[in-house]
């Protein structure tokens, strides 16, 4: 590939949308603490039952967004590292992207779970078919 830090582009969209949910995380927060609807030590240890539903949710999935997304940076850096961005390489990250976003969506409006967990297990079997794809061609 002649430009293989294309790579890179679906990479750094999956790390900005973690940054904002981060900070929408943070302004819902500090929003449901000015309001009165929760104290703010009820954060101290994380999240507490005494926080409010719509705060928990969109904590909940910058958690999710914190956990398997790990796996696709490490295999993208792989790729770059190895030399092995090719255009299918390309098509799942971009793909694994979209679904993740899409499953950010689900969980931050309508959050129906079934939704949700097909948009979650299909972007952890692109996940998976990434890593084997990496297996393959190079190990």
């Amino acid at each position: 590939m002649r430009n293989p830090e294309q790579i890179f582009a679906p990479v750094s969209v999956l790390a900005l949308w973690t940054g904002a949910v981060m900070f929408m995380t943070g302004f819902q927060r500090i929003r449901a603490v000015r309001a009165g609807r929760v104290s703010r030590n009820a954060f101290a240890l994380g999240e507490s039952p005494a926080v409010p539903t719509d705060v928990t949710v969109i904590n909940r999935n910058l958690m999710n967004l914190l956990e398997m997304p790990v796996l696709f940076y490490v295999a993208c850096i792989a790729f770059y590292a190895t030399g092995h961005v090719e255009r299918g390489v390309l098509v799942l990250a971009w793909t694994y992207v979209g679904l993740r976003l899409v499953h950010s969506a689900i969980h931050l409006t309508s959050n129906r779970v079934m939704h949700r967990l097909i948009a979650f297990a299909l972007s952890n079997i692109v996940l998976v078919a990434l890593w084997i794809r990496f297996m393959t061609r190079v190990l």
